[in-house]
């Protein structure tokens, strides 16, 4: 007698487990605990098997038995529903294995000793925002260079050019590391040069202008605000590193009695250690600063935990608050206002480079070791803190320091 709708809604738990046939191998498995399961029994190669068709009530009656007949249509073909279940569900783990977001997730787990904290989420995020929903499940060598080109046109129209260039570059590596890999055998992101919009010169809002520079110092020192963000504006413009190398400085970096900052490649964009000779005024700053936050492991930590430093918005607010707009002064001018005024004074421009930590494309350049122009690095960078206290008091005149 076959099963009702009633009949498979109404049945209960027993002592033991049921099975209430259907017809056709297809039965109900009620198991002692209430649970209901459809299992088909058939037989193929001489040998009786069962094959699972769903769980009530999310499987009907209706569609386990649509499944049994579709079952019952391979094994009279000649195939075993069995077999041909678990290879469709190998072939789906496979394509799941080597879609983007998986091959993606990968290069970035190679990269992460390479890369410092702030880029690992950067690139993480953007792939997340920008990728992952529309090609993320997609097998990676399926992929072409219209489909990747309309991800990157959706980024272009909300006036990201550079995002979208930056995430260009980021599913190339994931390609180029399919394609390493034997995943994919080529790289469409190598079809699009050119297809993209071409992004605007960035130049960071800075303040190169003596007098005025003076002015923004006198701010500074003004300020009213918390005191751990005043300790780094004022120390900002003394050390001219990134904003991000600057708000996640830890203490064991300093060696404030030899007047010494050193940062570790894993922090530095440019994955090189990165010396930088400190002040009188900056170790005075840092000492003044250390009571506060000494205690912990990060100089600049954030205002929600200790455990995380300051947020990269924070400088610039407070630059704000101090009534310098975005097209005035930011976080990252201060390496402008050092280079451009440095220059000026004549210092080596070397030397000034190996400071700014920017990367050398002069091959004979790039064969000096930073620390021979060590000595000449501290000269300059205990000038130019002298150089910012005389604009504090008003001088305006940008003298030659070295000839003086």
């Amino acid at each position: 007698m076959k099963l009702t709708d009633s009949a498979v809604r109404n049945a209960k738990p027993a002592d033991k487990t049921q099975k209430l046939f259907d017809g056709g191998g297809l039965f109900l498995e009620v198991t002692q605990k209430g649970s209901k399961r459809w299992r088909w029994k058939y037989r193929y190669g001489g040998k009786e098997k069962l094959l699972s068709m769903g769980v009530y009530p999310v499987t009907g009656l209706k569609e386990a038995r649509e499944r049994r007949n579709e079952a019952r249509k391979q094994l009279a073909e000649g195939k075993d529903p069995s077999a041909l279940r678990k290879a469709e569900a190998t072939a789906k783990a496979v394509r799941a294995a080597d879609s983007f977001e998986a091959l993606a997730l990968e290069w970035m787990k190679q990269k992460r000793e390479r890369w410092i904290p702030a880029h690992q989420e950067k690139v993480a995020r953007r792939f997340e925002v920008h990728v992952f929903p529309w090609l993320g499940r997609r097998p990676v060598a399926e992929i072409g260079a219209p489909e990747l080109l309309q991800v990157l046109r959706r980024i272009e129209s909300t006036g990201n050019v550079d995002t979208a260039r930056r995430v260009l570059q980021s599913c190339g590596h994931v390609f180029r590391y399919a394609i390493a890999t034997g995943r994919a055998e080529r790289d469409p992101s190598g079809d699009l040069r050119g297809a993209l919009k071409a992004p605007k010169d960035r130049h960071y809002a800075s303040l190169t202008d003596p007098a005025k520079v003076g002015g923004l110092l006198r701010a500074i020192d003004g300020y009213s605000g918390d005191f751990t963000t005043k300790c780094a504006l004022r120390l900002a413009p003394l050390v001219f590193v990134r904003p991000g190398e600057l708000r996640a400085a830890e203490w064991w970096e300093f060696d404030l009695d030899n007047a010494e900052w050193r940062i570790a490649a894993e922090r530095m964009k440019m994955r090189s250690p990165h010396i930088v000779p400190l002040s009188r005024q900056a170790v005075a700053i840092l000492r003044d600063l250390h009571p506060l936050t000494g205690g912990g492991t990060l100089v600049f930590p954030g205002v929600r935990s200790p455990l995380r430093p300051m947020s990269e918005n924070t400088v610039n607010a407070a630059l704000r608050r101090l009534g310098y707009t975005t097209q005035e002064m930011t976080g990252h001018g201060f390496r402008s206002m050092a280079s451009t005024l440095l220059n000026e004074m004549g210092w080596h421009r070397d030397a000034i480079e190996r400071q700014l930590a920017h990367a050398e494309r002069n091959a004979v350049r790039a064969a000096y070791n930073y620390a021979e122009y060590l000595p000449e690095r501290r000269r300059m960078m205990q000038a130019w803190a002298d150089y910012l206290d005389a604009l504090r008091e008003g001088s305006t005149k940008v003298t030659p320091i070295r000839a003086a």
